[in-house]
């Protein structure tokens, strides 16, 4: 699957603490509903003992949106916090269970759906930034991503046959048997779903048992003839062949021909994002409470004294640190933000831009294009490698962060192509090796310290980058380098928990506090 600039990269619109466990997580569900054509009244969830998910589901919400996704909500439903609660009310059993799977990510889903003698399973896993993929469905390995109308279809037999035939008559980007003890099962992915009327005229004749169909979860669909300019930063350079066009002019280039949309469309779903930001950034600054975070409300404090003139002259930087901690405290109170490239990392690069564009009195649109600029060097992360930071670290969302806040940056103040993708390269240089460690099991902190630094680092960079200094490496050789320094990194320093400040004895007793509030009588996680 081509990376798509929304799919990936700037998004999904989401709520919860985590993309990776909480907007993965609820997509897995969605995808799990239909399966089942939304029939279920007992859930197994497993996780592999040896993954990160087993000591992270609760606290950074995989339970949630699973939970919210197999309900049929959106990413930003204000319930989601609630949805184990509702699914049991409606009377689901379910159970929660470590697992000794050997599954080789360490994000993977193993999911049972029950009703009466029914039993769908499939495997899934969370890929980072809120991408997925099903791997197996009632133990036919296929590779679905929720970026099309998918069909399917199990039969005893004859399942080329019955591929052929849908190939003749079906407008599919993708006709796929798989096979199984014995038995076939044909996947159709498309632009739309096979027909009522075409599965009637073949049903009889191939002896089709069962038919389910899986709406897309990803808001730009794939289509067969689907083809982008460049998908690494050399072939784009290659691309603009010395016309020094702008880096948000290519990445709009880019997601047109990847999401077969106009410029002003493209333009127009980014401006979307970036009032969806604004509001999320005033939100912050006002005040929010939530019982299960580690951090209450600080940034309405710094707002206070930055206004007064009572903090160190940092230009710029103040505000920027304002928004970051006011996007990070959104996130933390199950509010809305957006996954820019994770929930993990989802302040650094908006709160770099719109504070920048603010202080230079730039416009939407302008803030738009900068956040463009930043997604199709994201779209190069995503291409050869993760933001996930349980394959990757820290490095993988705020390193990634950095780097495209920084080209953002450069693109906000009209600098040159070669200025944006030097300044991107020395902002994600800076921060390779960067490991992953939630206190208190929270996403929270030193994630708030994280966010902050990337958008410093960023803004850091994108200066030197204008003055025109080296960045000596390549983006992709850094992206390369980034991607094996992660397979370096023992596991318990890729947020599991397991390693760094996550495992000191005042993280552990923040746990611990935080468990016996959500025990205590009256006492809960929901919003207030």
């Amino acid at each position: 699957m081509l990376v798509s600039i929304f799919n990936d990269v700037i998004g999904p619109v989401m709520r919860g603490p985590s993309s990776s466990h909480c907007a993965a997580a609820l997509r897995i569900g969605r995808l799990a509903r239909d399966l089942a054509n939304g029939e279920f009244d007992q859930v197994l969830v497993e996780f592999d003992r040896a993954g990160s998910l087993p000591t992270t589901h609760d606290s950074q919400g995989s339970d949630m949106g699973l939970f919210g996704g197999l309900l049929g909500w959106e990413a930003d439903d204000e319930r989601l916090p609630d949805s184990m609660s509702v699914l049991r009310e409606a009377g689901v059993g379910i159970r929660i269970e470590t697992v000794d799977a050997g599954d080789p990510h360490p994000n993977t889903y193993r999911l049972t759906l029950s009703h009466g003698d029914a039993r769908t399973f499939l495997r899934a896993i969370s890929t980072g930034g809120g991408m997925m993929e099903v791997l197996n469905v009632d133990g036919f390995e296929v590779s679905m991503s929720g970026d099309c109308h998918e069909t399917l279809l199990w039969l005893p037999d004859r399942g080329p046959e019955l591929a052929r035939r849908l190939e003749a008559i079906v407008d599919a980007d993708a006709v796929l048997v798989h096979e199984a003890e014995g038995l076939h099962l044909v996947e159709v992915k498309a632009g739309a779903f096979v027909s009522d009327s075409v599965l009637a005229d073949l049903g009889g004749e191939f002896r089709i048992q069962a038919v389910r169909r899986l709406a897309p979860v990803l808001p730009v669909v794939s289509r067969r003839d689907t083809r982008v300019p460049f998908t690494s930063c050399a072939e784009m350079l290659r691309h603009d062949a010395g016309r020094d066009t702008p880096l948000w002019k290519l990445a709009a280039e880019y997601e047109m021909a990847r999401g077969h949309l106009s410029e002003t469309e493209v333009l127009a779903r980014m401006v979307d994002i970036v009032r969806i930001l604004r509001r999320s950034i005033a939100q912050g600054i006002a005040g929010t409470h939530y019982e299960d975070r580690v951090l209450g409300h600080q940034s309405g404090r710094f707002d206070e004294m930055m206004r007064a003139g009572r903090l160190l002259d940092g230009g710029a930087q103040n505000r920027i640190v304002l928004y970051v901690t006011a996007l990070m405290e959104v996130k933390s109170s199950m509010g809305v933000i957006v996954a820019a490239p994770t929930a993990g990392a989802c302040a650094a690069l908006p709160g770099a831009v719109i504070a920048m564009a603010e202080e230079r009195g730039l416009s939407e649109e302008r803030m738009a294009r900068a956040l463009l600029a930043s997604g199709v060097i994201g779209a190069f992360i995503a291409t050869r490698w993760t933001f996930a930071a349980e394959v990757g670290g820290c490095q993988a969302e705020g390193g990634s962060a950095a780097c495209m806040a920084a080209a953002a940056l450069v693109d906000l103040a009209d600098g040159t192509l070669t200025q944006s993708v030097a300044a991107a390269s020395m902002a994600f240089q800076s921060m390779l090796g960067l490991i992953c460690d939630p206190i208190a099991n929270r996403v929270e902190a030193p994630c708030l310290g994280k966010n902050v630094m990337a958008a410093s680092n960023a803004l850091a960079c994108a200066n030197m980058a204008l003055a025109g200094y080296d960045p000596l490496i390549p983006l992709d050789e850094v992206i390369e380098t980034a991607r094996r320094v992660a397979g370096q990194m023992p596991r318990e320093l890729r947020c599991t928990a397991l390693g760094g400040l996550s495992i000191t004895p005042t993280s552990k007793a923040i746990e611990l506090r935080l468990a016996d509030r959500a025990r205590a009588p009256g006492r809960g996680g929901a919003p207030r």
